[in-house]
């Protein structure tokens, strides 16, 4: 998993950041998702590091990267501090600026990335996700019914005791093993029966609700926009466009340069369709 890629354990000034890297050419960022970590870009990544130089987070509070105490308003959990961590570490690699490929949660920190480091994101790639502002308040039945999921781990508690009391049942591991490969799903596996790690991860969640949504609100009110080319990609088996129809059409306000694609898969994309999406991805890079 992962060949010529450097594994090592990098401090930046809130976190210390589990790193997969390896590669040459311009830089890449790629985050994972709920409840990956990022062994899920491990078909990815590789195809992508024969003209670029890619770099691979846990993100903080993820994976083995490290979990200190969040403060009441999750604020060490929101996409913001997640954002801030990995401009800090690409600066470290050496990289002033760079594209960066976030998928499913932390599709949210790269557009959080994107927003608040203008001077650092060259291009964005959005996958399976809209701004957390345009899913609350388009919040329907369909949306609580597909993505309840989102208001159980905003209450306090509970989610954790639910899931640790049966992981691989709550995160379908059978499937995921089946996805991922053994390495990639022992790390997965190692992940989601950690209760720190399971506690960290939904406080994403509880973060998303409050502190993430009230950064996407601040910056609609004062107008700002992504200023690089940006991708939305989603996956046509998953449920983006059942509850958004034109899922551009959402994305649209917030950007200046928008292209979009979709892939005939289910959500974990990296995973179940790697050629397919890193063509994709390699085509925008290269534009």
């Amino acid at each position: 998993m992962f060949d010529n890629f450097r594994l090592e354990f990098i401090e930046v000034p809130e976190a210390i950041l589990r790193v997969r890297h390896g590669g040459s050419g311009s830089p890449v960022l790629l985050l994972h998702g709920h409840p990956r970590t990022h062994a899920t870009w491990h078909k990815v990544a590789p195809l992508l590091a024969k003209t670029h130089t890619v770099v691979c987070p846990d993100l903080h509070r993820f994976g083995k990267s490290s979990k200190p105490a969040d403060t009441p308003d999750y604020a060490l959990s929101s996409k913001r501090a997640k954002a801030n961590d990995c401009v800090a570490l690409m600066r470290y690699l050496g990289h002033e600026r760079f594209a960066v490929v976030g998928h499913d949660r932390d599709a949210y920190t790269a557009f959080r990335m994107a927003m608040d480091h203008p001077e650092s994101v060259s291009q964005l790639v959005i996958l399976d996700a809209v701004p957390i502002v345009e899913a609350l308040e388009r919040c329907t039945e369909k949306f609580a019914r597909l993505w309840w999921h989102w208001f159980f781990f905003g209450q306090i508690d509970k989610p954790e005791r639910a899931i640790l009391a049966d992981p691989d049942a709550w995160y379908n591991a059978g499937a995921a093993k089946k996805l991922m490969g053994e390495e990639a799903f022992a790390d997965f596996y190692e992940a989601i029966h950690d209760p720190a790690t399971v506690h960290t991860m939904v406080e994403d969640y509880r973060a998303g609700l409050g502190i993430d949504r009230a950064h996407d609100e601040a910056d609609r009110k004062a107008g700002k926009q992504i200023i690089c080319p940006t991708l939305v990609g989603w996956s046509l088996q998953d449920d983006l466009e059942e509850l958004y129809g034109d899922v551009l059409a959402v994305w649209k306000p917030w950007t200046l340069d928008l292209q979009g694609f979709s892939i005939d898969c289910g959500h974990h994309m990296a995973e179940e369709a790697p050629d397919e999406l890193a063509s994709q991805l390699l085509k925008f890079l290269h534009n």
